[in-house]
C-alpha cells in the first residue's frame, strides 16, 4: 500500500506505474481516492476549527456565570452542544472516508522500482544470469513421478483417495531426501547469521489482507470454515504478521529470518493443478529467508537474498539461471522480484524454484510495522522475502541433476550428512 500523500502530491507517478502494470481498470481509483482524502481533509480541518472554537467558548462560560449573565452563558452552552454535535457527526463520515480510502489504497499497486523492465506477463521476463553448467546426459531422464516410483518412493493413487489431487505420499529413501534438503536449507542459512523460526500455519484475515494483495489471496488461501483463520501459503505471512502494530528498535535492524512451514495452496488459476506429476502442488514444505530492514537497506538485501539460493543450489550441484520479473508479472505489493529457476536436463530448460521480493514499505505500512527513530520520526520499515528451498520442486531438480544412468542417484557432499553419510540411493 501506498502513502496517499504520493496521490496528493504526485498523482501522475501513481498513474503511469499503473499502466506499467498493464492495469488501466485501476486508474480511476487515483482519482477517487484523491477525491475522498480532500473531503477527508475537509472534515479534519472543520472539526479542528470546531475544537478550537468551542474550547474558547468553554472557557468564556465561567467568566459569563459569575459576572451573573445567565441568558448569555446558557447561549454559549448551546453553542458549543451544537459544535460537540457537529464534531461527532464529523468524527463519524471520518471515519466512513477513511474506509473507503483504505478500500482504494489497498487495491492500487506499489511503485515498482525504476529498474523493473516492463512488460505485460511473465512471457516478458528478462533472464539475468546463469550459473553452473547445464548437462544433457548421454541417457534419457525419466519424469520425476518415474524416478521416484523406481525409488519406491512416491504414491500418488492412495494420495488421490484420501485427499483427491494435488497431494503425494513420499515413502523411504525420497523422503528422506526430501527433509534432508529441508534440513540442510535450514542450516544453511543459520550458517550465514540467520536466527531460525517455526511459525503458526494459520493467521487471522487482518495478516493475510497485510501481507498479500486480494487477488493473491483469493488464489492461494484456503479458510478455516467458521473461524477467521486461514492456512498459510507461505511462512512469509506468519513472519511478517509477527510484527503487526510494532515499533522496532532501529539499532535491532535489520531482522533476520529463516522460517520452516508446510505451505497450503489452492492454486487457482491458468496452471492449475498438475494430475500426473508433484510440480504444483496443494501442499508442500518450504525454507523461506525473511527480513525486515531500513529503507535505505532493501536493495542491498534483495541481491544478497537471491544469491543465497543461488550459492545453495549450486552446493546441490544443480545448474540456476535468475529471472527478473517485469512489471506486468510483479504482484501488487512488489517493488522488484526475481525468480530462481533450475536446469531441467529432462525437458532441457529451467524452470521456477524460488522467488525473492523487494516489497518496499508496502506490508509494514497495512500492518503498522514501524522503526522508532526520536530524530527524524518513526517510519515504515522494508520488508523482504525469498525463497531457500521449497520441495518437491527442488526434489525434482535435485533428481534429474543427480541421476546416474543405473538409475541411482547421486548424493553431493553437501546434503550426504543429512542422509545417514549415503552418496548415493537407489
Amino acid at each position: 500500500m501506498i502513502d496517499i500523500k504520493l496521490i496528493r502530491t504526485n498523482p501522475e507517478l501513481v498513474r503511469e506505474n499503473i499502466k506499467k502494470k498493464f492495469q488501466f481498470d485501476k486508474l480511476p481509483l487515483v482519482d477517487e481516492a484523491a477525491a475522498l482524502d480532500s473531503q477527508w481533509r475537509a472534515s479534519h480541518a472543520r472539526c479542528d476549527s470546531l475544537r478550537n472554537q468551542r474550547n474558547v467558548i468553554s472557557k468564556k462560560i465561567g467568566a459569563l456565570m459569575a459576572k451573573g449573565q445567565r441568558d448569555e452563558a446558557e447561549a454559549a452552552k448551546a453553542e458549543v452542544k451544537a459544535m460537540a454535535e457537529e464534531m461527532e457527526a464529523l468524527a463519524l463520515r471520518e471515519a466512513e472516508l477513511e474506509e473507503e480510502i483504505r478500500k482504494r489504497m489497498l487495491v492500487i499497486p506499489n511503485i515498482i522500482d525504476a529498474s523493473v523492465p516492463v512488460g505485460r506477463d511473465d512471457s516478458e521476463n528478462v533472464e539475468r544470469a546463469r550459473f553452473g553448467e547445464p548437462k544433457l546426459p548421454a541417457f534419457e531422464i525419466p519424469y520425476h513421478t518415474d524416478i521416484m516410483e523406481r525409488l519406491s518412493g512416491l504414491d500418488l493413487d492412495n494420495a488421490r483417495k484420501t485427499s483427491g489431487n494435488g497431494f503425494y505420499f513420499l515413502t523411504g529413501d525420497v523422503a528422506r531426501l526430501h527433509s534432508a534438503l529441508i534440513t540442510y536449507a535450514r542450516d544453511f542459512m543459520i550458517e550465514r547469521g540467520f536466527t531460525y523460526c517455526v511459525p503458526p500455519f494459520m493467521i487471522r484475515s487482518n495478516v493475510v489482507t497485510g501481507v498479500m494483495s486480494f487477488k493473491e489471496m483469493e488464489n492461494m488461501m484456503y479458510k478455516i470454515e467458521g473461524e477467521d483463520l486461514y492456512l498459510i501459503g507461505t511462512s512469509e505471512h506468519s513472519m511478517i504478521g509477527r510484527f503487526i502494530d510494532a515499533f522496532l528498535e532501529e539499532d535491532k535492524l535489520p531482522l533476520t529470518l529463516t522460517s520452516y512451514s508446510p505451505c497450503f495452496r489452492k492454486e487457482v488459476g491458468a496452471h492449475g493443478i498438475e494430475e500426473r506429476g508433484v510440480y504444483r502442488v496443494h501442499q508442500f514444505e518450504k525454507q523461506e529467508m525473511i527480513v525486515v530492514c531500513r529503507p535505505e537497506e532493501s536493495m542491498a538485501w534483495y541481491e544478497k537474498l537471491w544469491m543465497y539460493t543461488v550459492d545453495f543450489f549450486r552446493s546441490l550441484d544443480i545448474p540456476v539461471r535468475t529471472l527478473e520479473c517485469c512489471s506486468g508479472d510483479l504482484a501488487d505489493l512488489k517493488v522488484k522480484s526475481v525468480d530462481v529457476e533450475a536446469w531441467s536436463p529432462r525437458q532441457g530448460k529451467y524452470f521456477e524454484v524460488g522467488s525473492c521480493s523487494n516489497l518496499g514499505d508496502a506490508q509494514a505500512r497495512r500492518l503498522g510495522i514501524r522503526v522508532k527513530n526520536k530524530e527524524k520520526g518513526n517510519y515504515f520499515a522494508h520488508t523482504l522475502n525469498n525463497t531457500v528451498v521449497a520441495p518437491p520442486r527442488t526434489l525434482i531438480a535435485f533428481l534429474e541433476n543427480n541421476l546416474e544412468a543405473d538409475g541411482t542417484v547421486r548424493i553431493p557432499e553437501a546434503l550426504a550428512m543429512y542422509m545417514g553419510g549415503k552418496r548415493s540411493i537407489g
